[in-house]
């Protein structure tokens, strides 16, 4: 039998990332049926009309699920898929809902805001022989890949100085976020920083000990307040220091969905190294005869391929494209692999999985929380540098 997948949350990273790739799992005959739970109908209403899934998708649909989540993962099989898609600060209890009840996890990043949240998760996992993995897709992009393999190769040295940037689009302020994106519950590094922590880690093997986060008040359109502007400094194991800016501000009327990118000095005795990756322009320039639609759309555009794309492969509808797709596929994949084995030979894969460090789980990357954590703590207190617990 296939396995089921649950959805919890039907927002803007269910449209535009995570429901197309379970779909084409689905349609690749990989998992069978798919829910998806949200508190209001017109959400899950909503993501069931959206006009691109359906010509991407067409004849394929979810079960709407509008009971608590709670209820959702107790009806499922044990050994199902749990799609966690809520907010930040709803992880930990919906994560611990679904190992509990003996389901496997893919969880949205960050997996929760605190290390002792991420331990407790690790701990009932490998308990269990469950899957947790989080999806931080820039691990996927191929560039990425390179990049950690060529640096621990010695290519570049060591790691120095480096910055990075992830500033979302004004539109943002516009959707759910301003009913959630508030300042005692998170901020725009703990919500898209954490990436670019999480892939200069993932590239280096470095790990993070210091952090101080400069935050900015803004207001959404319903007058709620959200640090929606954040500086954060970032030093690490070695000594390196990473600069990262983050912000909902990015003009609407500027191509591209967003601006993001990662710059790394590395050096050795001899001489300099360096690492860029341009992740907003990949090298393609359009200008439109009109305006495509949907929201942050303009007549002049900088599309990127490289993360979540659709292209017409001659079949029936689109085929999703992009190390978006790719990442989900992969923690899909690994939770298959896990079907029909007895407990200890599932803890043997997920421990030989854990020492790769290609997923992120609890177990390789929980020191995403434990900057998360101090970057808080630093925020609350004016941007005060925060030793980071060791994970």
């Amino acid at each position: 039998m296939a396995m089921r997948v649950a959805m919890i949350g039907g927002g803007m990273i269910a449209h535009d990332q995570l429901l197309p790739s379970l779909y084409q799992l689905q349609r690749l005959g990989r998992i069978g049926e798919i829910e998806v739970c949200a508190r209001r109908r017109e959400t899950l209403e909503a993501l069931a009309e959206a006009p691109l899934l359906r010509r991407a998708f067409p004849g394929q649909s979810f079960r709407m699920r509008l009971e608590p989540y709670e209820e959702v993962i107790a009806s499922l099989p044990a050994h199902s898929l749990v799609v966690m898609a809520l907010p930040d600060q709803l992880h930990y209890d919906a994560v611990m809902c679904a190992l509990r009840h003996d389901q496997h996890v893919l969880a949205v990043k960050p997996l929760v805001l605190k290390l002792e949240h991420a331990r407790h998760i690790e701990e009932e996992a490998r308990a269990r022989g469950l899957l947790v993995g989080v999806e931080y897709h820039k691990r996927f992009d191929d560039r990425s890949l390179l990049a950690r393999r060529r640096y621990r190769e010695g290519l570049f040295g060591e790691f120095r100085l480096g910055t990075a940037c992830l500033l979302e689009k004004w539109y943002y302020r516009h959707s759910n976020f301003q009913n959630w994106f508030t300042c005692d519950a998170t901020d725009a590094f703990t919500y898209i920083g954490c990436h670019y922590v999480d892939l200069v880690a993932f590239i280096t093997g470095l790990r993070p000990v210091e952090v101080s986060l400069y935050g900015i008040r803004d207001r959404f359109p319903n007058g709620v307040e959200g640090w929606l502007w954040t500086d954060a400094r970032v030093i690490w194991s070695n000594g390196a220091c990473l600069n990262v800016q983050n912000a909902i501000g990015f003009p609407d009327a500027a191509p591209g969905t967003n601006t993001q990118g990662l710059t790394m000095y590395c050096a050795t005795a001899e001489r300099g190294a360096w690492i860029r990756h341009d992740d907003q322009y990949r090298g393609i320039q359009y200008c439109y005869t009109r305006n495509p639609g949907g929201p942050g759309a303009t007549l002049y555009a900088e599309p990127s391929t490289d993360y979540f794309q659709y292209v017409d492969a001659g079949g029936p509808g689109l085929v999703p494209v992009g190390y978006g797709y790719r990442s989900v596929a992969y923690i899909v994949e690994r939770a298959l692999e896990l079907q029909g084995l007895a407990p200890e030979e599932r803890r043997e894969k997920l421990a030989a999985w854990d020492r790769a460090g290609v997923m992120a789980t609890p177990a390789n990357s929980s020191y995403n929380e434990a900057v998360i954590e101090a970057a808080r703590q630093s925020l609350a207190e004016g941007g005060r540098p925060v030793p980071v617990a060791a994970a």
